[in-house]
């Protein structure tokens, strides 16, 4: 149960952490917290970050931008290497909304799915 909640925690930690990346327009680093099993192409790489540009573009025009990123909470099954991490996203025009990130360990490190 330790090694559960203490995995729990460091997953939570980290998809913060990579959420925090679109924050301050690191969206390579954001993109690359990404789990994929093969190499991708330059040009679709380039694409998703392209996507999350959008993204925060978005929300700066919908709702005044994402101002904070809270773990509310977090479960990690550490038999299945994989994790739920439920994040707040507080935006500019005081409205909220709570995601579900799902986030997998691939060789030690945690990576969103």
């Amino acid at each position: 149960k330790k090694q559960e909640k203490d995995a729990a925690e460091i997953v939570g930690k980290t998809a913060k952490i990579y959420y925090d990346y679109l924050l301050h327009d690191d969206y390579a680093a954001f993109v690359d917290g990404s789990f994929r099993p093969d190499s991708i192409p330059s040009s679709y790489r380039e694409q998703l970050i392209d996507n999350a540009k959008m993204f925060i573009a978005q929300q700066q025009t919908e709702h005044q931008g994402i101002k904070e990123v809270r773990v509310i909470r977090h479960r990690a099954d550490t038999a299945k290497h994989t994790a739920d991490v439920f994040l707040l996203l507080t935006f500019g025009d005081s409205t909220s909304e709570q995601i579900v990130v799902p986030m997998i360990q691939h060789k030690g490190t945690w990576l969103m799915r």
